[in-house]
């Protein structure tokens, strides 16, 4: 009888102490769990009026110091412009006493003023400007880094440095200085002229660099890369378009010399359209010698744009921001013809076209039906969309629902299509392609296709599109494993559909919608400015690869009009 009471209250300790380890860790996370948006609140006010960018993080990623205490911490915030850490007891304390990257002050001597030193943390790879020894390799805050030239020295040497004039080092090429804005302000007379005087001071060859980042595409990359920007460059020059839209960034333009501005887009094929109108908007304003050049670093899930201009299909950290840089530096100019997509409603004659601007494609069918449905569902849950493989794993899922449901079957018989006044055949189709550029459907050649058949490789400065056809969804598939080939319908300037009856899904770069009986006119809108990439191949086989060689010479041609032009201007 003892034994068994015995055993009863053994198992009773053993299950007591179970409950213990598996609920006290629970506790404690919900704890910190509601502790977190409590300390957000408290910071809240500080994060928004204080000198600093401060983000909160609950676990620094590498051994990081408070630059007030000096003590190791894993959790408080940091400066993303100038780089200060501090803990949660410090951050008030740093945000008074620490001062921060100046956006604009007064140079010391032409050209340069002195180096704004921040105390602790440095990278490991860095070396002493003074003694040329390792920095940054003792756990302690003992080396110093310049905010804006990321020139690294010891504390013992900081002292004896020869030299305490700033440069901006690698980046003073692409980097707004501070002395510049300061030189602006004081202009009496805002001139282009008076800009390229200026420009002056911040020596040869200078070409700012503006930054705007889509921190709801593809990835969520974009919160990232704000951040190492503005470690690098100046941060009035690097923008969130979740804050401010692009139209008000592009301002900053218009307070440097003309034609010497590039703007770097961190985001999708959309946010880059978005870029280029507001790019119209300044031209409709009469700023067209302000008007700047643009590349891309694709955040996206298609990025069929930045795949054609050779800046890849997705960027996903595998090279630093400074080879970002160094890149768009290298890169040749190109002009990229702008379309517009006119949509007159059948029986709506009292109502305005809708008018949209098109850079990529324009299409009616299943993809834009798989557009459509996942455009849908983002809009219902955004925050389950924030992967770029999880994007294209649910255009896959609709893809293969289209393919047994077949929503948009005998399209040839409700639409007519004209290329330049002309009526085209149509064969049994379920989808027809309008198409600007070399690439579609997340990295796919539509019109070179495969096969010994010679297509002359798409050009994005040349006028014409390419119309191609589709027989369903599982054509879509079997075109973009290179299984198949799309139903080539002809070139034009112009395009025209007349959807004669039913409702069917649309699309104009990855905005999808659907629509009613109409017609749809497609013409020839304007050119932007591009930047192109001529040393990164982004087909895997040789074939493609002698084709994109091709028009790559054309660009360089294009390149050199174009600098032609501007310089003239």
């Amino acid at each position: 009888m003892e034994d068994s009471t015995e055993e009863l209250r053994e198992e009773w300790t053993l299950l007591l102490w179970t409950v213990v380890a598996v609920l006290v860790p629970v506790f404690i996370t919900l704890w910190c769990s509601l502790q977190r948006p409590k300390r957000k609140v408290q910071l809240k006010d500080l994060f928004r009026k204080g000198k600093h960018g401060w983000h909160y993080t609950d676990l620094f990623n590498k051994p990081t110091y408070c630059c007030v205490c000096s003590q190791p911490i894993l959790q408080g915030a940091f400066c993303d412009c100038c780089g200060i850490c501090a803990d949660e007891q410090c951050i008030h304390r740093a945000d008074r006493s620490l001062s921060c990257k100046e956006i604009m002050t007064q140079s010391k001597t032409d050209g340069r003023f002195c180096h704004q030193w921040v105390r602790g943390n440095v990278p490991l790879a860095s070396y002493c400007a003074e003694c040329k020894q390792q920095c940054g390799t003792q756990p302690k805050l003992c080396d110093y880094r310049c905010v804006w030239c990321q020139t690294t020295v010891h504390d013992d040497c900081l002292s004896s440095l020869s030299d305490d004039l700033c440069d901006l080092g690698e980046f003073r090429s692409v980097i707004i200085p501070p002395y510049y804005l300061y030189q602006v302000n004081k202009l009496r007379r805002r001139h282009p002229d008076e800009y390229s005087k200026l420009a002056a001071l911040c020596g040869c060859g200078w070409t700012p660099v503006l930054i705007l980042a889509n921190t709801r595409s593809g990835n969520n990359m974009g919160e990232v890369l704000l951040g190492e920007f503005r470690t690098l460059l100046n941060p009035v020059q690097v923008f969130d378009l979740s804050e401010l839209p692009p139209s008000k960034a592009l301002q900053l333009c218009t307070l440097l010399p003309p034609g010497s501005v590039r703007v770097l887009v961190c985001g999708g094929d959309g946010t880059v359209g978005w870029v280029l109108d507001a790019i119209d908007t300044m031209k409709l304003k009469g700023q067209d010698q302000f008007i700047p050049f643009v590349t891309i670093l694709p955040l996206g899930t298609g990025n069929d744009l930045s795949n054609s201009l050779g800046w890849g299909a997705g960027y996903a950290g595998e090279i630093s921001v400074e080879q970002v840089l160094r890149n768009v530096l290298e890169a040749e100019v190109v002009k990229m013809d702008r379309w517009k997509v006119q949509v007159a409603s059948k029986g709506n004659y009292f109502r305005k076209p809708k008018v949209l601007a098109m850079n990529n494609y324009f299409s009616v069918g299943p993809d834009a039906l798989m557009a459509l449905n996942f455009h849908a569902h983002r809009e219902k849950t955004p925050s389950f969309f924030s992967s770029r493989i999880i994007n294209k794993a649910v255009y896959f899922l609709y893809g293969t629902k289209d393919c047994l449901v077949q929503e948009c079957k005998d399209l040839d018989k409700k639409i007519e299509l004209e290329l330049d006044g002309e009526q085209v055949t149509l064969p049994n189709l379920e989808g027809i392609i309008v198409c600007n550029i070399g690439y579609w459907g997340g990295g796919c050649r539509l019109w070179e296709g495969m096969g010994d058949e010679p297509y002359p490789p798409t050009r994005v400065d040349d006028g014409l599109l390419e119309v191609v056809g589709v027989y369903g969804s599982f054509h879509c598939a079997q075109i973009q494993v290179k299984l198949a080939n799309p139903v080539r319908l002809g070139q034009a300037h112009t395009v025209r559909l007349v959807l004669k009856s039913s409702r069917m899904p649309m699309q104009v770069d990855g905005e999808p919608w659907a629509q009613g009986p109409c017609t749809i006119t497609i013409t020839h809108k304007t050119q932007a400015l591009m930047l192109y990439h001529s040393a990164e191949q982004t087909d895997d086989d040789d074939s493609s690869t002698s084709e994109t060689e091709e028009p790559s010479a054309d660009h360089n041609d294009t390149a050199s009009n174009t600098r032609e032009t501007v310089s003239e201007s």
